[in-house]
């Protein structure tokens, strides 16, 4: 080859991505493959194919060490108790900080000599307990254990509750400090129900265990099953989002600073009980999702995961680096074997022990950035995803963890808490993406409480409503809510109590007079509820309680309310009561679950806007061959109102928010016959007219 030749690159080796039906595209293989659904990605190419190499690198690391996902992944069956057919039992415990380790408990009357444990290269300590005769294993059923372990230099001997134990109990008479239980029940729970078919369009109901009472106290997973599952499944959502079952320190948490990974909270009932949860909610065709706690942990020593050998960086990065400063807890070193082994295992557990169909992923913003969100106001500039703000490690984890979860599950649903939007995040990994199925549109319930603490009514933006509920990226899918458990703390009000807040303990029964103030509060909640969930996504979500207008705040017990448990619950009584009216927007809220089930404009296309006119407050989209027509005006009605419909044909209306049966005032008769005439109007092709009162929405379909 002479001095003036050069030779060629190497051809790029791409594959076929199918992004939306019926459209394929050729992607590079190198990890830009978002580059060509999004070109303004492309000066960020680099930034992009490191990001993919580095998952990579990491993948390779994996297969070459432990042969793959599948071993590496199933480290609760080498740490932690596990007992064997003949009853032996094997403990193992990595802290390779400690000095030397013993098993210590009940059963060996926590004599540290009694059982000691060796420590191979890697830093991870083993025993092997001999059963007893007839099989029997040498640490009883239910009885408490402890690693001890001896620190190098100084001989300290610290105490910890095992990193991967699988049962921790607290008896806050005694102490509030959690206990290592090892749970070996002679009877082992049998799962009966299939998994349920991931759902085509997403309806999730986010729900906490132990507010799940109409009592003041903390409810159980039994009784979760027996009441509150029933009145999910009428309601029409496919799946349940359960949050603060991760065993957690503190109640008021929110289930949000985790100790025990591997434990179920044992506030609930015991791990048994949570499996029969499940099983039942797969028996009502429900996808069960866990609200899963990997972005930070607990900072408690005596019961948590930190300081665990004795060391500041045994699971956690050393330093300022390793402590979320917001949240006082530690963060995780993603770029380290044995933690990618912990939390990968913990994800499998809990799918593959407990039956869960995937993952909300709590805190991803944190996770992402080096600057956890703290201070940071994203404004969706390009330059704000890459560079040294992001931390590679972690978005390296969350690749591999998307990667693995869907390379073995067919069914797998994962959802990104992210407030950030960063491109990507709800793209295949071999495209360059994340790897989620779903990002929360954060900024919808933001939107909705600004509204309606600082707009008036008449003074509501019907184009900038409309921005906020179609603004998220094309064919990266976002679950759209109006509140979820976040608005429904106490500082904050529901939709329901910024609306009618004044007068929900006078006016809400049906012997009362309806109140302009409960009129409207009623009308705008159906309509808010509505738009989020035509417009705002694809999926929804709704948190408990939410759905019927629940008329308190959630305050868990803690020091600024004496410990109460008042409003540490959920009030079914005011939806069971027949004379109060609660229940006409829990049969709204059942409506709009069953009609989306019928026509699934939940996982069509995004909506076409038609209409959004300022001064009518009228709002006018098709999704789904639907027609959603929204009047927002305080006080004015529209008779023979001219709207855009594309497909020509009968229509009949199929949801009516002013319909007596939803506290509505009857004034449309349902039974209409609408005939579509020919002609473009708002840029659709025909056309039709319809009586719409103010503060009512119609939902329209052709007729059969």
């Amino acid at each position: 080859m002479s001095s003036t030749q050069q030779a060629a690159d190497p051809p790029v080796e791409t594959f076929q991505e199918e992004v939306e039906p019926g459209r394929v595209l050729t992607m590079p293989a190198d990890g830009t493959g978002l580059t060509v659904l999004d070109p303004w990605l492309k000066p960020f190419s680099n930034e992009l194919r490191q990001r993919y190499g580095f998952f990579k690198e990491w993948k390779s690391r994996i297969e070459e060490s432990a042969g793959g996902y599948d071993t590496f992944t199933k480290g609760y069956e080498y740490f932690g108790f596990n007992v064997l057919p003949d009853g032996t039992i094997t403990y193992r415990e990595w802290a390779p900080n400690a000095e030397t380790a013993s098993l210590v408990g009940d059963f060996n009357n926590w004599d540290v000599n009694a059982n000691p444990m060796k420590k191979n290269t890697f830093g991870v300590f083993e025993i092997v307990l001999k059963p007893l005769s007839g099989n029997t294993p040498r640490i009883p059923h239910n009885s408490k254990v402890k690693i001890t372990m001896t620190l190098p230099g100084s001989g300290e001997r610290i105490y910890r509750l095992p990193a991967w134990i699988r049962r921790v109990t607290q008896d806050l008479s005694v102490s509030p400090t959690y206990e290592a239980i090892f749970w070996n029940p002679e009877k082992k729970y049998k799962f009966v129900n299939p998994k349920p078919k991931r759902p085509a369009s997403l309806r999730v109901y986010e729900a906490h265990v132990g507010i799940s009472s109409s009592e003041p106290r903390v409810a159980t997973y039994k009784e979760f099953t027996k009441n509150t599952l029933p009145r999910i499944a009428y309601l029409g959502y496919n799946a349940i989002q359960l949050m603060a079952i991760m065993e957690h320190a503190y109640y008021a948490s929110f289930g949000y600073q985790v100790t025990s990974f591997f434990a179920p909270s044992s506030r609930y009932g015991t791990p048994e009980d949570l499996m029969e949860l499940v099983d039942t909610a797969h028996s009502y065709g429900i996808t069960v999702l866990l609200d899963i706690v990997h972005s930070h942990a607990c900072k408690n020593v005596d019961d948590g995961l930190n300081m665990f050998d004795g060391s500041d960086h045994c699971y956690f990065h050393e330093g300022g680096k390793g402590r979320h400063e917001l949240w006082d807890s530690r963060l995780f070193n993603y770029g380290n074997y044995e933690v990618l082994r912990f939390l990968m295992s913990n994800l499998r557990y809990w799918l593959d022990v407990y039956g869960f169909d995937g993952f909300r992923f709590d805190g991803v913003t944190s996770m992402l950035y080096k600057h956890h969100g703290i201070g940071f106001g994203f404004s969706g500039d390009y330059h704000e995803y890459f560079g040294d703000s992001v931390d590679p490690e972690a978005v390296m984890y969350l690749q591999l963890v998307n990667d693995f979860l869907h390379s073995r599950y067919a069914n797998m649903i994962t959802i990104a808490e992210d407030v950030s939007g960063m491109p990507g995040s709800c793209r295949p990994v071999r495209e360059g993406g994340v790897g989620f199925d779903y990002r929360l549109a954060m900024a919808i319930p933001d939107t909705w409480i600004k509204m309606l603490k600082e707009v008036s009514d008449d003074d509501w933006k019907m184009g900038h409503l409309t921005h906020i509920l179609t603004n998220r990226r094309y064919l990266e899918p976002t679950i759209a809510y109006c509140e979820s458990h976040d608005q429904a703390l106490v500082g904050d009000k529901t939709i329901a109590f910024w609306l009618m807040d004044k007068e929900m303990y006078t006016n809400m029964s049906d012997l009362t007079e309806l109140t302009p103030i409960i009129d409207r509060g009623m009308a705008l909640h159906k309509m808010i509820r509505l738009l989020t969930h035509g417009l705002g996504g694809e999926g929804y979500l709704n948190f408990e309680g939410n759905e019927f207008g629940h008329p308190e705040w959630l305050d868990f017990p803690r020091e600024g309310n004496n410990s109460s448990f008042h409003y540490t619950r959920r009030q079914w009584n005011v939806l069971d009561d027949k004379l109060l009216r609660y229940k006409y927007l829990n049969e709204w809220d059942r409506a709009m679950q069953q009609t989306e089930e019928k026509y699934g404009w939940l996982h069509a296309p995004q909506a076409y806007v038609s209409r959004k006119h300022e001064g009518d407050k009228v709002i006018v989209f098709e999704r789904a061959g639907v027609l959603f027509i929204f009047n927002f005006h305080p006080t004015q009605s529209f008779t023979d109102y001219r709207v855009g419909v594309n497909e020509p044909g009968k229509y009949k209306i199929v949801l009516d928010s002013d319909d007596k049966k939803y506290l509505g005032h009857g004034r449309v008769d349902d039974n209409t016959d609408f005939f579509t005439t020919p002609g473009n109007w708002d840029n659709r092709q025909n056309w039709l007219q319809v009586y719409i009162p103010n503060r009512t929405a119609l939902v329209l379909a052709k007729a059969n």
